[in-house]
């Protein structure tokens, strides 16, 4: 069983093709997708962050950037997608405080 790569504790394993996946995220900005990838990993849900072009018959109409997991993550990786979407960014918060300084100016 050494001899199994999926046993390497270093490789990040992906979920399996032939399990059923489910689209738990898609956006337009890779680097959003790739913040919640980052959410999900550190989670310890396997994810398999796709191209949607690529999926176009699975997902018509759906451009940029999507998210899949294993059925039996889905609504931990959802649950914690809207935590993610509650937050606001820190980007936010400074722009707030720029318009608020241009307006006393």
């Amino acid at each position: 069983m050494a001899d199994d790569p999926k046993s390497s504790g270093d490789e990040r394993r992906q979920p399996d093709p032939n399990e059923k996946l489910v689209k738990v995220f898609d956006s337009e900005q890779e680097p959003e997708a790739m913040v919640v990838k980052g959410l999900l990993d550190s989670a310890s849900i396997e994810n398999d962050l796709k191209s949607a072009s690529l999926l176009q018959d699975a997902f018509p109409g759906l451009g940029g950037m999507i998210i899949l997991v294993r059925e039996e993550d889905a609504q931990k990786a959802l649950g914690l997608i809207a935590e993610y979407k509650r937050q606001p960014s820190a980007g936010d918060d400074d722009d707030d405080a720029t318009e608020e300084l241009q307006v006393r100016a």
